[in-house]
């Protein structure tokens, strides 16, 4: 679909995901925007140059924030002049999905990678070339080496003595990033912490093995989410909760929200686990796939930064090891298995994957939401939550084959 400048186009009887609830609505939109149309009939007398019957379910775009790679190909892996195809390609493969805005994913690596990688993935708006890039997110390598994970131990850094001046150096320009993950726990870690947010930067704890009282005055220093809730982090206990222990304090004087990423694969968090995390805090839930180089591909090796990964079933681990190492998993079938796992709401499930990301980025004014004014871009559904079709900026950018929905024809 390429529809000429200033062309109305409605989408008339959905089902449309707009203030918490599925309303059944038309959809207007213009110039990549969803636009109010009583302004539109009153203001400037025009109605839709172009209309179709839609009546399946309309959600704002999904937003992953944390994704290493996938259809063969892993960020960490690559180099100054694989990089760009490498981000390209998965950007592409993802709007089948209905993931229209990502954050591409560096796991912990030298100096010297970063140096080499970063200048050559920029923040980006999104088309029928992919998905819009809203800025890296860097797992470490500031983590705690005993919650390393799949994460290279000889490339992990455990002081912050310079604070926030220590990852420009390890990094280099961090004018393309949007989150890093850290371990409070490290020397000099809060003073970074404080130092990061007060640049722009959204601080998630993770990789960590702090307690709930290092982790609540990282909160209060401007750290904003968790990494892959539950993984990577301190065992639940009575006493002292850990990291996990924050979801139950978000509504606590002098904490704001606090939000956290779930990898909802049915591999990385038990399906009860899921449900007590959702019932204790619903309005931070954020679903990531945390996809590695298989996702989109079937059992076999792959490699991550390095690692040689065995793929089997829904399992990816470390070749000889029982240790996890990301998902394969697409975010449209992390949302399902999420609906199912915790009994919430089509709503609650959808919100997950594109409201809350946009509020823990500061984007819900533009993304996240189907409000008048916001991007247009948004996914079409099916009653089970099948991708039918993908559109960013008002245009159609994916469309599944065995479908019965057809774009709209300017």
């Amino acid at each position: 679909m390429d529809c000429k400048r200033n062309a109305v186009i409605r989408l008339r009887d959905c089902r449309i995901l707009r203030d918490g609830a599925l309303q059944r609505e038309d959809l207007w939109m213009r110039n990549g925007k969803i636009i109010d149309p009583e302004k539109l009939f009153f203001d400037e007398r025009r109605s839709a140059d172009v209309e179709m019957h839609c009546p399946f379910i309309i959600s704002p775009g999904f937003i992953d924030i944390q994704i290493n790679g996938g259809f063969g190909v892993d960020f960490t892996s690559c180099t100054a002049t694989t990089i760009g195809s490498a981000v390209a390609l998965v950007r592409k493969n993802i709007l089948a999905h209905g993931v229209t805005s990502f954050c591409p994913t560096v796991i912990t690596s030298s100096p010297a990678l970063y140096h080499e990688l970063l200048p050559h993935v920029k923040r980006a708006r999104g088309g029928a070339h992919g998905a819009e890039i809203l800025g890296l997110h860097l797992e470490g390598p500031y983590i705690n080496k005993d919650k390393k994970g799949a994460h290279r131990l000889e490339f992990v850094q455990t002081t912050l003595p310079n604070g926030a001046v220590d990852f420009d150096t390890t990094y280099g320009d961090l004018g393309d990033t949007s989150i890093i993950t850290v371990a409070p726990e490290l020397e000099g870690g809060m003073v970074a912490i404080e130092q990061l947010a007060k640049r722009g930067i959204t601080v998630s704890l993770g990789h960590s093995d702090a307690n709930i009282g290092l982790a609540q005055e990282a909160i209060r220093r401007g750290a904003r989410c968790m990494t892959h809730l539950f993984n990577a982090m301190p065992q639940f206990h009575h006493r002292d909760p850990g990291m996990v222990g924050l979801i139950a304090q978000s509504s606590a004087a002098n904490l704001q929200t606090v939000f956290y990423g779930l990898i909802a694969d049915g591999v990385h968090t038990h399906p009860a686990t899921l449900k007590i995390a959702y019932r204790a805090h619903p309005k931070g839930a954020i679903l990531v796939t945390d996809a590695i180089s298989a996702m989109g591909f079937g059992a076999g090796i792959q490699f991550i930064a390095g690692v040689q990964i065995e793929i089997t079933g829904n399992h990816a681990l470390i070749a000889g090891t029982n240790t996890l190492c990301g998902s394969i998993a697409t975010m449209d079938r992390c949302i399902r298995y999420f609906l199912e796992a915790t009994d919430c709401s089509i709503v609650e499930a959808l919100e997950s994957a594109s409201l809350h990301p946009a509020q823990l980025l500061g984007i819900s004014d533009r993304k996240g939401t189907l409000n008048f004014y916001s991007d247009a871009d948004f996914v079409v559904l099916d009653d089970h939550l099948h991708v039918l079709a993908t559109f960013i900026a008002g245009e159609c950018v994916w469309q599944g084959e065995k479908t019965n929905f057809v774009p709209p024809k300017c």
